[in-house]
């Protein structure tokens, strides 16, 4: 089958924006949201096809549809002077997460979810050795890959250096650095996040302007990379509205 994605608030979230829905798989007997979901498709003139479950099953491999797949038109990327333009937009200074070698989809998804809540303008993924948009990804983010946008880029090096001439400032989540409750994180500003194993890239830490670290108080020395973000999406926020007031 062709690209999908699968379970009820992701659905709903496709429905909901723009994304061109060829059709929707629903199990035979499904209800709760699945109602409100056949509805929209409805309204949209969207096909509903009603099968066994255990079709769906077949359809994605494994029973995590929760009894509806949506088969969809394949996830465009953006460009960067997208994410800036979005920001633009909104009248506010750009705030971009660049992901450099996240290879877990959950992980992906979760970044995205948290960036699209706290108001980022769009992230950054590299072509290569990289979790690309996919099903997974889309439920993982419970229907925020349909709002935020990703730019996906040959070089990740290549693309801070352009963020930088643009103006903004770059900032490496890593050991070693100024806590990052003592940085400024306002004004233009991206945040790099690393690979599940090996961190940022020693190139790529290389050309950020400044290293922020969260404080590790137990024996494991490390955060889940998606729960690192969060962390650093809601300080920006939280100096964001402080230097608001």
């Amino acid at each position: 089958m062709a690209d999908m994605i699968t379970g009820r608030n992701a659905v709903l979230e496709a429905l909901k924006s723009d994304r061109e829905i060829e059709k929707l798989i629903v199990a035979k007997g499904a209800e709760g949201s699945i109602r409100k979901i056949t509805g929209m498709a409805k309204d949209k003139k969207i096909p509903v096809q009603y099968r066994e479950k255990a079709a769906l099953d077949r359809i994605v491999g494994r029973n995590s549809h929760q009894g509806v797949i949506a088969q969809v038109s394949e996830y465009t990327y953006c460009a960067l002077d997208d994410i800036l333009r979005r920001a633009e937009e909104r009248g506010e200074d750009p705030f971009i997460m660049i992901l450099d070698g996240l290879e877990d989809p959950h992980n992906l998804g979760a970044v995205m979810r948290t960036a699209e809540c706290c108001g980022a303008h769009g992230i950054v993924i590299p072509k290569r050795h990289s979790a690309g948009i996919t099903e997974t990804v889309a439920k993982a983010s419970a229907g925020a890959v349909e709002y935020m946008l990703c730019a996906r880029v040959s070089n990740i090096g290549q693309a801070i250096d352009q963020l930088k001439e643009r103006g903004m400032w770059v900032a490496a989540c890593d050991m070693g650095g100024k806590a990052y409750t003592e940085q400024d994180l306002t004004g233009s500003l991206a945040v790099v996040i690393g690979s599940e194993g090996t961190g940022i890239s020693r190139l790529v830490r290389e050309k950020c302007d400044f290293v922020v670290s969260i404080p590790m108080k137990g024996k494991i020395t490390s955060l889940n990379a998606s729960n690192a973000a969060a962390i650093l999406m809601y300080e920006v926020v939280r100096q964001r509205e402080r230097q608001a007031l």
